[in-house]
């Protein structure tokens, strides 16, 4: 009986790896070439990110970094509309000038009232609104439709309607209020009555957009923590109360940030609900806010200097915003 032994094969002639066959061998050209494919597919991969993203900070530095350093710039110099160009320094003084001034002063606490007047109503009723598209409803995605139209609305066409509703002779509410006996409300030249017209469009045309954004973060939270609530015996309302308002804390807070920063740069809405006073905000300036005071400055009196500083000085304020928001959200991070 014969065995059979199994024997290693030689090695290839030319120094060739086993199983690949002798005319395989890469040429030197053709190793060159992968070569600098490679490197090219290298470069590729590491520069293609900052060419996507370049247009972006091309735009930001020339629409946005540029004129707000030029604006600070400015700030501490004298310029008017009529010459640009022409700018005499002055350090702080614009600065000193508009804290000094009363109008200033006006313009922030109307600004203040009117943020405060729109935004807590307004994130009451998006909380409500989203709390109620939350269950399930017939025609759910219609409605969300139409809470979002009034953002979808341009501020002129709104601030138009608005103006004919709060008309004092022949405006829909006052003509509601004088027929059960209340009388009629001169609704641009009254300063509460104003700016709680001004307030109402900001309402309109943002509670929908809030309550989307908190529809969405209900519907993100766990329905296992509801069971568990309903299991407890737990209401509805306890549910809202001790599980959904927890999981919304930092949507809320997100929120109530974003509607701070939007009252703080208000000026569509006040501009064309008077629009026969046009930037003075009211006869009495009642309803003028930061906003209308900047533009009445730069584009009325033509001191762009002043209204520099005024810009600078809001833009400071948004940075407090900021770093309360930060503080804030950390906290609640720790907490939870």
């Amino acid at each position: 009986m014969t065995t059979r032994h199994d024997t290693a094969a030689p090695p290839a002639k030319g120094g060739a790896a086993p199983g690949r066959p002798p005319g395989d061998a890469v040429s030197p050209e053709a190793a060159r070439k992968r070569a600098r494919l490679s490197r090219r597919w290298q470069r590729d991969m590491r520069w293609s990110p900052y060419a996507f993203v370049a247009p972006f900070f091309v735009f930001f530095a020339a629409f946005g970094l540029f004129p707000l350093i030029y604006t600070g710039w400015a700030s501490l110099h004298t310029v008017e509309l009529t010459a640009p160009t022409d700018m005499a320094w002055t350090g702080l003084d614009n600065y000193t000038r508009i804290f000094d001034d009363d109008f200033f002063w006006n313009a922030a606490k109307n600004t203040l009232t009117i943020g405060i007047i729109s935004t807590v109503p307004q994130l009451m009723m998006a909380m409500g609104l989203a709390h109620i598209l939350n269950y399930k409803l017939r025609g759910s995605t219609f409605y969300r439709v139409i809470m979002l139209a009034p953002y979808a609305t341009s501020i002129a066409a709104a601030a138009l309607v608005f103006v004919l509703l709060f008309g004092r002779d022949y405006g829909m509410i006052n003509w509601v209020l004088d027929s059960v006996g209340l009388g009629k409300v001169d609704w641009q030249n009254d300063k509460w009555a104003s700016q709680f017209a001004v307030s109402s469009i900001v309402i309109w045309r943002w509670t929908g957009y809030n309550a989307l954004i908190y529809l969405a973060a209900m519907q993100a939270i766990p329905q296992d923590l509801y069971e568990s609530a309903a299991l407890d015996g737990a209401s509805r309302w306890r549910q809202f109360l001790h599980v959904t308002l927890p999981a919304l804390r930092p949507t809320i807070l997100f929120t109530v940030v974003v509607s701070t920063i939007g009252a703080s740069q208000l000026f569509g809405e006040p501009l064309l609900f008077d629009a026969n006073k046009g930037a003075s905000g009211g006869s009495q300036h009642q309803f003028q806010t930061l906003g209308l005071y900047l533009y009445e400055q730069g584009w009325v009196n033509q001191h762009l200097g002043r209204a520099s500083a005024i810009a600078w000085t809001m833009f400071l304020i948004l940075i407090v915003i900021g770093l309360v928001n930060y503080v804030i959200s950390r906290r609640l991070r720790a907490s939870s």
